[in-house]
């Protein structure tokens, strides 16, 4: 038997494993399942329906609050707006029904607060987790001229990302490990400002700009970090990818974070980053720029193969199979 690596499944296993077992036949299902494809896309006539799922398992403080901004950020990514949420909940039993309840006021909140309302699910009580495992399946409506998808990037474009890397991860490791990160010496400032990265987390506000002007696709920056997900827009357009390393810049307290775990940001979950293709004249800095937004050049897509430039100097590239998050959260919790 071989044992799955904990985290998300990706690449070639994703495929082989799960997504060659799915036929697509529908000729009103305009996106399908795929690689690097994290929403469904289905023809109404008047307008598209956009449809994704995400599950919360790595954190627990404001574990709502993410759930909902990360289901969100794939319809984003699809040109959509979110407009209503399904939520599934497996709960242990020893976490206790004012907890619980406590979880739900903060799904209900979130989703409000965005204009979107929760349209039900499924809450179950099961001895077989130990923490809340919350998945979120989002709605969304989009203008067909306004649809993008992960598959419309195309050799030349150049690859950006919004706000920054290690934006979630970051912030989760300051919730959920503070005292750990205190004792390898991070800084209590750090930590302060890490934890109002909990207001990047949405991409939303990117994904209207971008989609006004001339971005060919997107991809929301979640588990695998930025190295993961040009790797899955470069799949999804069967294309390959030069990872600019030279142009990488940090937060400060990313930075200080990561230096100090020993954490490569690049491979750490960042929902709040959007990863973005345009070709060269669009001139996305400057666009992004006069709306106040921080873009950064992160690489770009070629033909064929899969490349890192560092100091000047291009090699083959083979993303990491495993988020930094998960590494982490086994080495501290001495899973195998």
């Amino acid at each position: 038997m071989i044992v799955l690596e904990i985290g998300k499944l990706a690449g070639d296993k994703l495929k082989k494993t799960i997504l060659d077992k799915i036929d697509h036949f529908r000729s009103d299902v305009l996106v399908p399942a795929g690689p690097g494809e994290d929403s469904a896309v289905i023809d109404l006539g008047d307008y598209l329906l956009v449809v994704s799922s995400d599950p919360i398992t790595g954190a627990e403080k404001n574990a709502g609050y993410l759930a909902v901004n990360v289901a969100c950020n794939d319809l984003a990514a699809a040109g959509a707006e979110p407009f209503g949420i399904q939520v599934v909940l497996l709960l242990p039993p020893n976490l206790g029904e004012k907890k619980a309840e406590m979880l739900m006021k903060e799904i209900v909140s979130t989703a409000k607060a965005m204009n979107i309302e929760v349209l039900g699910g499924h809450t179950e009580i099961t001895d077989l987790v130990q923490k809340p495992i919350i998945t979120i399946t989002a709605l969304g409506k989009a203008k067909k001229g306004e649809l993008t998808s992960s598959s419309a990037a195309e050799a030349g474009d150049i690859l950006y990302i919004s706000k920054g890397m290690g934006i979630e991860g970051s912030y989760i490791l300051a919730s959920d490990f503070k005292e750990h990160l205190i004792n390898k010496g991070v800084s209590k400032q750090s930590l302060l400002t890490v934890s109002r990265y909990v207001n990047l987390l949405s991409v939303i506000p990117e994904s209207r700009i971008a989609r006004k002007n001339g971005v060919k696709a997107m991809h929301d920056v979640t588990e695998g970090g930025v190295y993961g997900a040009i790797a899955e827009m470069a799949a999804a357009s069967k294309l390959g990818f030069v990872i600019e390393k030279d142009n990488f810049k940090l937060k400060p307290e990313v930075e200080e974070i990561c230096g100090k775990l020993n954490i490569d940001p690049a491979a750490l979950i960042s929902s709040g980053a959007m990863l973005m293709a345009a070709a060269p004249e669009n001139d996305l800095e400057s666009v992004f720029a006069e709306q106040d937004l921080e873009i950064m050049r992160v690489g770009r897509l070629i033909e064929d193969g899969s490349y890192i430039e560092e100091n000047g100097i291009k090699t083959e590239f083979e993303v990491p199979e495993k988020d930094e998050l998960w590494k982490f959260i086994e080495k501290i919790t001495n899973r195998p």
